[in-house]
Parts: structure tokens; sequence; C-alpha cells
């Protein structure tokens, strides 16, 4: 059985050292591919130079809302230069988070807006982050996207749920759905169409169960995998088929 890994931080300073040892164990496990997306634009260059180690490795690039304060106006205009040269397979990892608070709001909706318009103008996919923000990604998205991404560790409604499937957007499922009371999200993976769902790490954050207290690993999405299996009453083998068909036809993987 092959997955591919939908969101992975791959260029995280935790993994120096041993990142090479991450993909051998992600390989055995039957992970044969990662979309790696960007957080800041001083660690663009570090991406890029990892996803050139193996041909599985797929960078995108972007400008996270939880590094907002170290976003600038000229990292936009170097983004649309770096995904002109580059050609990565999404725009990301972008959107919005409120979780601490709304005092920089206004600066994060423009880095996203004109993130969006940088995705559209350069026909790419998103890769879009929203904590306590999934409401107002949801509005921005119906205005500014036209090609397409993915919410990733979606945590919503099944009704939010249905009006990204009804955008053209797919829902990242990480670790997370292992969690008993993880109840709504389950909720979510058992009733969506298997077409309006990823398999994603998030790792080195976002551990399972099974690992609390690790990094975690793109390897061990094989373990959520089954999970979501068991809650849509199907074999893993036939739901990874379609997960792995979905992530290349919408990052043209």
């Amino acid at each position: 059985m092959q997955l591919i890994d939908s969101h992975c931080h791959l260029d995280d300073d935790r993994f120096d050292g041993r990142r090479d040892d991450v993909i051998a164990r992600a390989a055995a496990a039957g992970v044969n591919a990662m979309v790696v997306p960007a957080t800041t634009a001083n660690r663009w260059d570090k991406l890029k130079r990892i996803c050139a180690i193996d041909e599985g490795l797929h960078a995108a690039y972007g400008l996270h809302p939880w590094f907002v304060e170290q976003h600038q106006h000229q990292h936009l205009r170097e983004l649309d230069e770096w995904l002109e040269i580059e050609q990565p397979v999404a725009v990301g990892e972008c959107g919005l988070d409120f979780y601490q608070s709304r005092s920089d709001e206004k600066w994060q909706r423009q880095l996203f807006i004109e993130q969006l318009q940088l995705a559209n103008n350069h026909a790419l996919p998103v890769i879009v982050h929203a904590r306590k923000a999934l409401d107002d990604v949801i509005s921005l998205l119906r205005k500014n996207a036209s090609h397409g991404g993915v919410v990733h560790s979606f945590a919503g409604s099944r009704q939010q749920a249905q009006q990204l499937s009804d955008l053209g957007f797919k829902l990242g499922i990480a670790a997370t759905v292992g969690f008993e009371r993880a109840q709504k999200l389950r909720a979510v993976v058992a009733a969506m169409p298997a077409s309006a769902l990823l398999l994603e790490s998030d790792a080195p954050d976002q551990p399972g169960a099974g690992h609390r207290g690790e990094a975690n690993e793109p390897a061990y999405i094989v373990e959520h995998l089954r999970t979501m299996a068991e809650l849509r009453q199907c074999e893993p083998e036939d739901l990874a088929a379609i997960l792995n068909r979905n992530a290349k036809s919408l990052f043209g993987i």
C-alpha cells in the first residue's frame, strides 16, 4: 500500500541530523510522496534544498499566519518571483490564525488575500491554515480562490466541510482523528465523500495517540488511515487509493 502525505514540514529544524532516517522510515511504511509547505520567506531556500533530495518530495511556498510578525510586504513580491521560477505544487502554508487574538487581523487578512491572488495568477492550489477562523477563511476562499486547495488539519463542522467541498477544496485529515474526543471530526470523516479528503501528518507536530510526547513523522499516517477506514467501514487499501488519487489530482504529482 502506497501513501501520500499531503502536509509535512520536513524542513523543520527538529528533523536536522535525522531527516534521512525519517524519509527512510516513511518509505518503509509505504509513504512514497510528501508535500512540504513553507512557513516563512527565510526558510524557502532550505525547503527547496531538502525537496531536491528525493523526487517524492514536493515543495509549496507561502507565508504562514503563525509567523505574521516576520512577514513583510516585500515577501509577497518575492513569493511571486519564487512561484514563477520554482513552479511548486501549491501556494502555502497560508491562512488565518485567531487562536491567540485578532490584534493582527488586518495584516493576516491582507497576507492571505494576496497569497490567494498569487495562487490564482500562477494557476496553483492553496494549502490553507485555519485556526479559530474557519468561517472567515471560507468567506475569503469563496471570494478569492479559483484553483482549489486544501484546508489542512481540518477541525470544523459537517456544514463547513460541505461548504469547502462545494468550493472545490479538500479536507486535510491529521492524526487527531484517532482521538476518541474528536467526535466532530470523526463524524465528518465518516460522512463526507472520500473524494473530499486528504491524508496528512503535519509532522513534526500533531502526533497521534500512540506517539504522545514524540515528534510526529510521515510514517505514522498509516495509523490514522486505518482509523479513517474504520470510521468509513471500508478497507484501508481502498481508501488509500482514493486519497492518493485526490492528492495527485490536486497537486499535479
